[in-house]
């Protein structure tokens, strides 16, 4: 089945009209982006906001003093917790906050959950921090947002028309192992119209985020087809993609066989050696993710 970009377009503004209270972010979550993109911001500025929110404090708080972040001592201020994170890393944290109440419901088949996704989105944002780090590319905080939205519109799917999800869930036809025979991209266009990418893609551009992020939503399985000032967050989440996928960590329909587009492989300079580093790395930051979100 062949979907032109018309069809796309109009089943994406079709479900993001039809599921308005989805396509929205907490005001204060809003007010923290806006803040932290605006270079004349100050720590005092964000704090001003993030005090009129108690449960986001505890949260920055709970994070702060996390094995995640190693930092010395237990940090109980959120002045103080904002300056030891940074501006970003709040920002982050805020938005996980909110997203994370979206990735709730039981399991809609034997072979999806929301609890799966957002185990899934978790290891490729772990995974995009891990990978930044360890290239020297400096985008550690924005790889981590990056790679924890990029399967957002999976969630479209699901608060749009969950007996439309299971059906395109069931003609994944995974084995008794949750390994799919066909890719769920290809059954999200035969019953929606448009994929998981289309819809995340229209749903970041509805909630104003930064182009990276839209991008890393819109194009992590087509990553070479990305706006080109979005290509390196974008190039991360798609390996961040690859290895959540092959750890087997929660979710992964729309990867039957998780491979790197050599493209990707070559420009970020990888190596196996560096992805078997990685995986280990991985697997013993997801023990401590909890404490994260």
């Amino acid at each position: 089945m062949t979907v032109s970009q018309e069809q796309r377009e109009q089943a994406v503004d079709g479900a993001l009209r039809d599921i308005s209270h989805i396509a929205t972010l907490p005001e204060v979550t809003l007010k923290i982006i806006e803040l932290v993109e605006d270079p004349s911001s100050t720590a005092q500025d964000l704090h001003d906001v993030i005090s009129n929110d108690p449960a986001l404090c505890t949260r920055i708080l709970k994070v702060v003093n996390s094995s995640f972040y190693g930092l010395p001592g237990q940090i109980a201020s959120i002045n103080r917790a904002i300056v030891m994170l940074g501006l970003n890393a709040v920002k982050n944290i805020a938005i996980a906050a909110s997203l994370a109440k979206l990735f709730r419901g039981g399991e809609l088949t034997p072979f999806f959950s929301a609890k799966d996704l957002w185990e899934h989105s978790n290891a490729v944002a772990i995974s995009c921090k891990l990978l930044s780090d360890r290239l020297g590319m400096g985008l550690g905080d924005e790889a981590y947002l990056a790679g924890l939205i990029h399967d957002i519109g999976i969630m479209i799917e699901m608060q749009y028309d969950r007996s439309d999800l299971i059906d395109a869930v069931d003609r994944c036809d995974a084995d008794h192992n949750g390994v799919p025979q066909k890719n769920l991209m290809e059954c999200e266009e035969e019953v929606f119209g448009a994929n998981h990418q289309d819809f995340g893609w229209g749903l970041c551009k509805k909630w104003k985020f930064p182009a990276p992020f839209a991008a890393a939503a819109g194009f992590h399985h087509k990553p070479t087809e990305c706006p080109s000032d979005t290509q390196k967050i974008v190039y991360l989440v798609h390996v961040g993609d690859y290895l959540a996928a092959t750890l087997d960590q929660g979710f992964r329909l729309d990867q039957p066989m998780p491979k790197i587009v050599p493209e990707v492989f070559e420009s970020l300079k990888l190596t196996d050696k560096i992805l078997d580093e990685l995986l280990f790395d991985l697997q013993e930051k997801l023990e401590e993710a909890d404490a994260v979100l």
